[in-house]
């Protein structure tokens, strides 16, 4: 189960929405208990490929989040992007790059911008698998 509190996926609607026409991504950390992971922090990075069907995360970006990460003492839970145009579920080229079977891949959808979807996977040997999300106040 991936926990998210109800501001955060505002932020992340409104971060994606300012983003558009092309995809916006970045990463999330946290505290993971057993099966749990609680986000308590999103990183929003740059989408270097400047596109509506793909994306690339600067890799200096990345080293600086991995470090205030690791600094503040939380663990890396998984990365984010958007579908400006598609539904929210990982396309052939997420399933093909999901590089670590143990992160989450949350896919926001914005298809229907007055109704934006958000949805948590876990992709393991290609076969994606969606996760159970809660969302806290």
């Amino acid at each position: 189960m991936i926990i998210l509190k109800e501001e955060q996926i505002k932020d992340l609607f409104a971060y994606c929405s300012e983003g558009l026409p092309n995809e916006s991504c970045g990463l999330f950390a946290g505290i993971i208990t057993d099966d749990v992971k609680t986000v308590t922090q999103i990183y929003y990075l740059k989408n270097t490929d400047q596109s509506p069907e793909h994306f690339s995360m600067d890799v200096n970006e990345q080293f600086k989040v991995i470090s205030q990460i690791r600094k503040n003492n939380l663990q890396l839970i998984g990365n984010f992007h958007s579908h400006p145009s598609t539904p929210s579920r990982p396309s052939k080229e997420d399933i093909r790059l999901a590089f670590a079977p143990n992160l989450c891949y949350i896919i926001i959808s914005l298809q229907d911008r007055e109704h934006p979807v958000i949805n948590s996977f876990t992709i393991k040997g290609g076969i994606a698998a969606k996760d159970q999300l809660q969302v806290m106040e």
